[in-house]
């Protein structure tokens, strides 16, 4: 293995800087110009389900004020802005009819982008799932996979000529297992083994089915991949075994949705383990799940730390200890070199040359200063060093490509509602004013130079 130069700290040549946001996070306007109900919108307000009652009605008000986030993008420097579509806002009852307005809004969108010399990533699904659709049986109805493969052909067709940057989904782990399973995302469900695989394996044929739809109708040098967030274990020494036993911990527990998207088949250990629980799988659907991607987007936030065991996995996962540090969330553990692995990992394993960083930050407890300045010296470190390990990755050549720090603007986050902020740009929910932290003034020059600073 060719380890990182010393001293080395400029990116390579067209390594590709940017932000990412979600829809639902972020715009907004949930009634206005058509926009139909989504999973979310229903959850938020089920009672007891986000923090403080909060819903995305308002967020951040991008759906008016996206003019003014591209001239923060544009000040900042940003190459690339990763964006989702809402589905409920292109066909509001999840099948049938499309929205003019709605996209008409992302049309505009896309123009201001190119227009700001800013280059549009755009994700097709951000969990925004139409509730109509849920009403039906969600993403265990298979109908489910059509209405999807409709609302992708709508978008692309419409922005294709103009986004040459597509991912398919974002993070199916978070929308099945924690929407599903786990019950802490939207629908807020408990279901069983059996259910969950079903909803797993059709949200990986909608996945298939768009990159079929980004190769059929967007431009011809378009380029498509999924965004997962995977457990990532780091080795906790770089020595021989130690790795291995970090690439087999990293394979098993990633093999549910790595091996049908990148060999195309379910593991046969996997399928035994499932016993009668496993998925219905039909005639075809193996061939579009694993339709060939160009890249991966990888979301890092945390990772795991492997030794080697004699036992049979050859691999044992470490505890982290309860000093080991976190930041405004429990699970936000800094392990920076798992986005380094990330990397090595996909291309190692599956032979994927090109990855992005498609999300990496981190929630702080950001607070304005009486001069309205926002100190944020913790995700300042963080972007640090994230950084330096995407630079050695790149360095390595491990294909990755670009990164994108999550995220722009402090946002609806989720089932932490309001009080959770990930920006580099502060937002005022009140006034809507945006304030750029510390973090993006680094941000801008890591950007601007193409070194860590």
């Amino acid at each position: 293995m060719t380890m990182a130069k010393v001293g080395m700290d400029r990116f390579p040549e067209g390594f590709v800087w940017g932000s990412a946001t979600a829809a639902f996070q972020i715009e907004g306007a949930a009634r206005k110009d058509g926009r139909g109900e989504s999973i979310w919108d229903r959850f938020c307000r089920t009672p007891g389900k986000v923090a403080g009652g909060h819903t995305g009605d308002v967020a951040c008000d991008h759906y008016h004020l996206w003019k003014q986030d591209i001239s923060l993008m544009k000040e900042m420097g940003m190459q690339a802005y990763r964006f989702s579509t809402a589905w409920p806002r292109v066909v509001p009852g999840g099948r049938g009819e499309m929205n003019k307005p709605g996209l008409d809004f992302y049309d505009r969108l896309v123009d201001g982008l190119l227009e700001a010399g800013i280059v549009p990533y755009t994700t097709l699904f951000h969990w925004d799932l139409p509730q109509s659709l849920e009403d039906e049986g969600g993403w265990l109805n298979r109908g489910t996979v059509d209405a999807f493969a409709a609302y992708a052909e709508a978008v692309v067709k419409r922005l294709g000529d103009r986004v040459a940057n597509w991912m398919t989904h974002n993070e199916i782990p978070c929308f099945i297992g924690k929407g599903y399973g786990e019950g802490k995302h939207a629908p807020g469900l408990r279901l069983g083994r059996k259910e969950l695989n079903q909803g797993y394996h059709h949200a990986f044929l909608t996945h298939g089915l768009a990159v079929r739809i980004v190769r059929q109708f967007a431009r011809k040098d378009a380029e498509v991949g999924l965004v997962n967030n995977p457990d990532i274990v780091v080795p906790l020494m770089e020595a021989p075994e130690y790795e291995e036993a970090a690439k087999k911990a990293f394979i098993r527990k990633n093999a549910y949705l790595n091996e049908p998207i990148y060999k195309g088949a379910y593991a046969d250990w996997w399928l035994e383990e499932q016993g009668g629980d496993r998925p219905e799988i039909r005639p075809g659907d193996m061939g579009i799940i694993s339709s060939p991607t160009d890249f991966i987007g990888i979301n890092i936030y945390s990772g795991a730390v492997a030794e080697p065991s004699d036992d049979a996995a050859g691999y044992r996962i470490l505890p982290f200890p309860a000093g080991y540090p976190h930041l405004a969330l429990d699970w936000l553990k800094p392990l920076p070199q798992a986005l380094y692995w990330s990397a090595r990992h996909y291309k190692e394993v599956y032979g994927l040359g090109k990855s992005y960083i498609s999300e990496n930050g981190c929630a702080c407890e950001d607070e304005k200063t009486p001069d309205g300045r926002v100190l944020d010296l913790d995700r300042v470190q963080w972007i640090r060093d994230h950084a330096r390990q995407a630079l050695r990755a790149a360095d390595e050549g491990l294909g990755l490509a670009g990164f994108f720090q999550w995220s722009l603007l402090d946002n609806f986050e989720w089932s932490e509602g309001y009080f959770k902020r990930f920006g580099i740009v502060h937002v005022d929910y009140e006034t809507q004013e945006r304030t750029p932290k510390e973090s993006a003034k680094l941000y801008r020059e890591i950007v601007r130079t193409g070194r860590l600073r």
